[in-house]
């Protein structure tokens, strides 16, 4: 449906509905950020180079700032936010602190989603492939060394 210059998309963020009227220009992070008031995906280099800004859509890591949000019509959506509670943190957040794995945190929520969606994927055997993986994922303070660990500690566990 088009409404002055808007569509209607339909998507399940974080397990809740949402229904957003939107310029057919809005990336997905825009969307999260400026229309959800998801803040936790981070919009980093805004090209699709730095990884800050991913979601996993579908299960699938994607990156919100090269996806339009009316692409993701009907999709499930989870972010950062969807991932895990303070009462209830995820595995891969528990690890990432025990592993000392984020010095100024702003890449932390697009590692943690990437993470996620590549274990899910089955892929990672070793620490080599998981730095291959996670190589779209950057982060610049240098932590990549605690990143690995907590991601190589949770896939260990199968959990």
């Amino acid at each position: 449906m088009t409404e002055n210059n808007h569509q209607t998309v339909q998507f399940t963020v974080n397990g809740t509905a949402q229904t957003l009227h939107l310029k057919p220009w809005v990336s997905l992070l825009d969307a999260l950020r400026h229309s959800l008031k998801l803040t936790g995906t981070k919009k980093g280099c805004d090209h699709g180079q730095c990884g800050a800004c991913t979601v996993l859509v579908d299960g699938k890591r994607v990156l919100s700032c090269l996806t339009l949000a009316v692409m993701k019509d009907g999709a499930e959506i989870t972010t950062i936010e969807g991932v895990g509670s303070a009462e209830n943190l995820h595995p891969l957040q528990r690890a990432f602190i025990k592993h000392d794995a984020f010095q100024c945190g702003y890449c932390t929520p697009g590692q943690i989603c990437s993470a996620i969606g590549m274990i899910d994927e089955g892929k990672a055997e070793s620490r080599e492939d998981v730095r291959d993986l996670m190589s779209g994922n950057l982060c610049r303070c240098g932590a990549n060394r605690g990143i690995i660990n907590a991601i190589m500690e949770v896939k260990n566990a199968g959990l």
